[in-house]
């Protein structure tokens, strides 16, 4: 059996664009955060030489931001404090959401033919969430060096390192690359949760074998994690403090209560707030209704 202060949490299947699969890890029944980090997507790995590749048009955010990380591949991201920004392998996009923002993902007319990269949301604390809408890209994160493994430190503070991007909560996030097979001895932060995930191979968490299809959850006061790489592998680990606020999600926006998130479903179906992404060759995203009534009794 699995450590009872352990989890696995089993990714569901989704479809991000045409032809561009994702296993989507949080948030599920099992567990809505890590941490902060309220939402965790695995991108690809995928062919999309096809088409027109990546094709995400322009859609609102609200009380987060937005993280990504690239492993294969790029990305042009536009937004509506006029960025245009490529993202390409090692590199972090962070875009903080505040008060609210738009903006879109592409594949840039020159692009590879595989892409694969992870995408998270991180939850605003309340004192937060209302900020100004901000954007940061860092091309080049902190690396070092645990054993067989090259570890960069992606969010937060880490195995001795600081990320530069700016988050607001006690967090943090790292990409572990073991070339060969190999064992680790991670140490890591006992007043954090965490959740590790396999982005390529194979290994064995604890002695129990994992692989890409799912994600292992470590309750508070833990202290280590003993992996045993049965090759070469790339793996995520995030972590943070307990979230102790009440958070709501609905599309893509974050809130704390549903006549809020109600009133940004309508506002940006209204065209109101949120700015305007330019350059972007397609539609804007519309928001779904939320499924329950709001306030004054209207959907």
């Amino acid at each position: 059996m699995i450590h009872p202060r352990q989890q696995r949490i089993s990714g569901r299947t989704a479809e991000l664009t045409v032809g561009l699969p994702v296993q989507r890890f949080l948030p599920t029944r099992e567990r809505r955060m890590i941490g902060a980090w309220v939402f965790l997507d695995h991108i690809g790995p995928a062919d999309i030489s096809a088409g027109k590749g990546v094709q995400i048009g322009p859609h609102p955010h609200t009380g987060l931001q937005t993280f990504t990380w690239m492993i294969e591949g790029e990305l042009l991201h536009r937004d509506s404090l006029d960025t245009v920004q490529t993202i390409r392998p090692g590199q972090v996009n962070l875009m903080t959401a505040g008060k609210g923002i738009s903006h879109s993902e592409e594949s840039p007319q020159s692009r590879s033919r595989c892409i694969h990269a992870t995408q998270l949301w991180i939850a605003l604390p309340d004192e937060q969430r209302f900020i100004e809408p901000d954007f940061e890209h860092c091309a080049e994160p902190p690396v070092t060096h645990l054993g067989p493994a090259q570890i960069t430190v992606i969010a937060g503070s880490a195995f001795g390192l600081q990320a530069p991007i700016k988050v607001y909560s006690p967090l943090m996030a790292a990409e572990i690359v073991c070339a060969d097979a190999g064992t680790l001895n991670l140490p890591l932060q006992p007043s954090f949760e965490h959740g590790l995930l396999v982005l390529d191979g194979v290994i064995c968490c604890d002695g129990h074998e994992l692989d890409s299809s799912e994600l292992i959850y470590l309750a508070t006061a833990t202290e280590s994690l003993n992996l045993t790489c049965q090759g070469p592998c790339r793996l995520l680990l995030i972590g943070g403090e307990p979230f102790n606020e009440d958070v709501l999600i609905w599309w893509n926006f974050i809130g704390r209560n549903k006549q809020e998130l109600h009133d940004y479903v309508r506002r940006w179906n209204a065209a109101e707030d949120f700015g305007t992404v330019s350059g972007y060759d397609g539609d804007r995203l519309a928001a779904p209704l939320p499924p329950w009534k709001d306030q004054n009794g209207g959907r």
